[in-house]
């Protein structure tokens, strides 16, 4: 069982110390570019796992590669074809060939498993993992949470990104106390209309330009925007995150404000009339298929990728063990919806049944992130961006399709200079074509209202779209 993540702080000073680590320099400079660097030895899912990492600059075919525990007949071996990207992640489920122990070595050789690449050895169960701080550099340390298959979560913010990939400045986005507290999630339906949730009490706002800044629009009773109920008309939505797709405008929740039970729910609604509150015209309870968690630890963001963006990247469904077939969950939509949950920093990739009737987890991806605050899908880039809030530092990480398949971490980025450590639960990345001098808006949404503005605007770099 895991240590809540406020216990922490102790655990890491006590454990800290107990294990070592040595390095043998390999002939093969991008060979000795890969290390090991996080340890999962017991409740790992699906079960122990070691994490490999690829410091250097170009890819490296690791087929043939052995991890061994302490007992030399003990062998696991990585299959065929398989390479780590350059800055790549790589998880080993060694579980099916051998289970690590709570006094016990992890140990990466080279193929036939004569020549040591690299060892780590511990004499006690991590309370999270045991994992590299700086990522893939540092001494192996107790994690604040496991990362596997991304960038560690280090103790302390000894994990910094990289300068913030756009402008250094940020300015206020909105009137003085225009939307109070609580605002969260944010999305852009096109370069003239922002969508934005708050999520107490819960309530859906249409944006639209005010200048250089955004207010709530006049027309249709979006004026003070619209309070958001359950599918059965009743309840008040901790609305969390929000997303505009071809099959509707969706949000994902955490609990019911007017109860105290966690309800990890993802809602549609129909947007068009003038009504004042809008029922979710459809809803997909995830309760079932999440970790339990704290009413206010779960789903606080969500996004959705068109399935051409995921076929075209040969995404792989961990359900089926394959690449991803649309034609597999008839019924979906044309795209799939990813949700961020607070408590792991977890995302979650589901094909949802546009009735309104089912659901189906597709993968399991780490945000690199003790906790998960929003998803940003880019169309311009086919990035995936994952933000956490204060927590991180106002982190965010950028996440690719990699050669094995799986949304996998590429960047990790500072704030903007310009920008104090907010508590930003909303991102939005301002349509391509709004590009200008190499550059393209973004938003942050401060959920705490800090001096009285809780939208605020910078620039993101663009890249050519692909």
């Amino acid at each position: 069982m895991r240590a809540p993540l406020g216990r922490l702080t102790m655990a890491v000073l006590a454990v800290a110390a107990v294990g070592f680590s040595t390095t043998t320099a390999l002939a093969a400079p991008a060979a000795a570019d890969v290390r090991i660097n996080e340890v999962e030895s017991s409740d790992g899912s699906p079960g122990d796992w070691v994490e490999l990492v690829n410091t250097g600059t170009t890819a490296v075919d690791v087929s043939g590669w052995v991890v061994k525990d302490n007992d030399n007949s003990h062998v696991f071996t990585v299959p065929n074809s398989t390479t780590v990207a350059a800055g790549g992640h790589l998880a080993l489920d060694v579980d099916p060939v051998f289970g690590l122990g709570s006094s016990d070595s992890a140990r990466l050789f080279r193929p036939g498993g004569g020549t040591l690449a690299d060892s780590y050895s511990w004499t006690k169960h991590a309370t999270t993992t045991y994992g590299r701080c700086a990522d893939g550099v540092g001494s192996f340390t107790t994690t604040t949470a496991a990362t596997k298959g991304a960038a560690n979560a280090c103790p302390g913010g000894t994990n910094p990104g990289t300068a913030w990939p756009g402008g250094s400045t940020v300015a206020n986005a909105d009137a003085t106390n225009a939307f109070g507290g609580n605002l969260s999630g944010l999305a852009f339906e096109s370069a003239g209309v922002l969508w934005a949730v708050k999520n107490g009490p819960g309530t859906l706002y249409r944006l639209v330009p005010n200048g250089t800044a955004w207010r709530p629009d006049t027309t249709d009773g979006w004026g003070s925007g619209k309070a958001l109920r359950f599918a059965n008309g009743g309840g008040d939505p901790d609305a969390e995150g929000v997303v505009v797709t071809p099959d509707g405008l969706f949000v994902a929740t955490e609990r019911d404000n007017n109860g105290s039970a966690s309800a990890p729910k993802v809602l549609r609604y129909n947007t068009s009339g003038t009504a004042a509150t809008l029922n979710a015209a459809a809803e997909w309870n995830l309760t079932a298929d999440l970790p339990a968690v704290a009413a206010n630890s779960g789903l606080e963001g969500i996004t959705w990728v068109p399935d051409a963006v995921l076929t075209a990247g040969g995404f792989r469904d961990e359900r089926t063990n394959a690449a991803y077939t649309p034609s597999t969950y008839p019924g979906h939509g044309s795209g799939l919806y990813f949700v961020g949950l607070e408590a792991n920093g977890t995302i979650y990739a589901y094909a949802l049944d546009q009735a309104g009737t089912s659901y189906t987890r597709v993968a399991t991806i780490p945000s690199g992130f003790p906790a998960v605050m929003e998803l940003e899908f880019e169309p311009g880039t086919g990035r995936l961006w994952a933000v956490c809030d204060d927590t991180c530092q106002g982190r965010t990480a950028t996440l690719e399709i990699n050669t094995q398949g799986k949304l996998a971490i590429t960047h990790t980025y500072d704030r903007p200079t310009g920008m104090s450590n907010y508590n930003n639960e909303g991102f939005a990345i301002a349509p391509h074509s709004t590009c200008a001098a190499g550059r393209k808006p973004v938003l942050w949404a401060d959920d705490g209202n800090t001096s009285s503005h809780a939208l605020r605007a910078g620039t993101l770099n663009c890249t050519t779209a692909k």
